[in-house]
């Protein structure tokens, strides 16, 4: 079953994006082949479901991080193996035969480019093949039933085959004969190309897993404990978000007895920073990648939808209000279809009236909350929709960021706690920046 979300999700968690600032991609994107990165781009596009194949993962990455010696390939040599391997090839040894000897003739007649060109891949392939036979072989020795021995042992039965024994036992740097390297080409790119294949698919997993690995041991990340989905558990210790510096850690705990947090404080206090990073550890531990926390438990969940930066659409005709208005029935619908989601709500109804909202964010949480196989945090500026939900729903948690006054300045502890926020500050604000001084003249 797949994970399932939409764009506004992955836009408002910035979670995908080669070339966007601070996004979870770009921050594990420190692959060296563009094979690694295309993986590590298939794998943002598809978090798992299943409790075994995320611990799974998480267990390789971590054996990457804390016990594997760095994978390191020479970049030239592999984008060289790739070209060569990728061109076209006669799939007979008599097809092969006339290609090399058609090659032979133009080399003769003083036009080269062609065979040099076979030959310099020929030998970065072989260069590759035998820095991955290293790197296997120290692998398999040092932990013959590590969690990815399996890939290890069919790379390594791949490259124990005799013929390619023979060729990986040859000295470096030395060229062979014009027969004896048609005879070398023939065995990589037609005999053995689905074998070829197979190792290259390699190479930019161990490239994935040495990236992922190495930003986790640099960020001192951790790997979340998956559970399974009718525990209805989610446990985040020291929770930070990755793309700000020296990031304010929090804690979330929620389960089906206490599965909303109802998040209240100021402008500036840090409730989006609060629910971004709560939504971006849920992704990247249903990735079995590391996540930004001291540890986190979780139970499995099949998606997540947010609404945090929600656009109007002029081409539509929707104003602020309706495009709100038109996520939020979106969201009712999948959670009212039964699905086990994480709902993250910023500012509910922000673009209508106070008292419209009010009414409105009192009613569709409460609506919500009932549905308890699902988690929620909706954050508010209304406290009274806090207070008024405290009379009636036990199985809500009221949170709020804190501000702390210096004087007349506002200041903030991005600490959440306890409770509904009292603070208003919003005026004192506004005349703290002489607005209406400026205004007045």
């Amino acid at each position: 079953m797949p994970f399932v979300t939409d764009k506004q999700t992955l836009d408002d968690l910035n979670i995908l994006g080669k070339f966007r600032n601070n996004s979870a991609f770009s921050l594990f994107n420190q692959t060296r082949t563009s094979g690694g990165e295309r993986l590590l781009e298939q794998l943002f596009q598809h978090p798992l479901t299943d409790d075994a194949a995320i611990n799974e993962r998480s267990a390789i990455l971590a054996y990457f991080e804390h016990q594997a010696p760095p994978f390191i390939i020479d970049g030239k040599d592999l984008e060289a193996t790739e070209n060569y391997l990728s061109s076209a090839a006669g799939g007979t040894a008599v097809a092969s035969a006339g290609q090399a000897l058609r090659r032979k003739a133009l080399h003769a007649m003083g036009l080269k480019e062609e065979q040099e060109l076979l030959e310099a891949g020929l030998q970065a392939s072989i260069r590759t093949l035998k820095a991955t036979d290293r790197y296997v072989s120290i692998l398999l020795k040092e932990d013959p039933q590590g969690p990815f021995s399996g890939p290890l042992r069919e790379a390594a039965k791949i490259l124990s085959q005799p013929r390619l024994r023979q060729l990986l036992s040859s000295p470096s740097g030395q060229k062979a004969g014009f027969f004896k390297a048609s005879g070398q080409d023939h065995l990589l790119r037609s005999v053995m190309r689905d074998e070829m294949e197979t190792i290259l698919k390699l190479i930019y997993t161990l490239d994935v897993y040495t990236a992922v690995s190495t930003v986790s041991r640099d960020r001192r990340f951790s790997y979340a404990k998956a559970h399974p989905a009718d525990a209805n558990i989610l446990h985040i210790e020291e929770g930070f978000h990755p793309g700000i510096p020296k990031a304010v850690a929090n804690n979330v705990d929620l389960d089906a007895d206490h599965n909303v947090i109802f998040l209240t404080g100021a402008n500036m206090a840090g409730k989006s920073t609060f629910m971004k990073t709560f939504g971006t550890n849920l992704y990247l531990a249903h990735m079995g990648f590391p996540v930004p926390a001291k540890s986190m438990e979780f139970s499995v969940k099949e998606g997540i939808y947010t609404s945090i930066n929600v656009p109007d659409d002029i081409s539509q005709g929707y104003s602020h209000f309706y495009a709100e208005v038109l996520r939020v029935k979106k969201v009712a619908e999948e959670v009212s279809s039964g699905k086990n989601l994480v709902v993250i709500f910023d500012e509910l109804f922000k673009g209508t009236n106070v008292k419209d909202a009010y009414d409105a964010t009192l009613a569709v949480t409460a609506a919500f909350a009932e549905h308890d196989n699902c988690l929620y945090i909706i954050s508010t500026h209304i406290v009274e929709v806090g207070e008024a939900l405290g009379q009636t729903a036990d199985n809500i948690q009221f949170r709020y960021m804190p501000t702390v006054m210096d004087g007349q300045r506002p200041t903030y502890t991005y600490r959440v706690q306890e409770g509904i926020s009292s603070d208003r500050h919003g005026m004192m604000i506004i005349e703290n920046e002489g607005i209406l001084d400026i205004i007045l003249g």
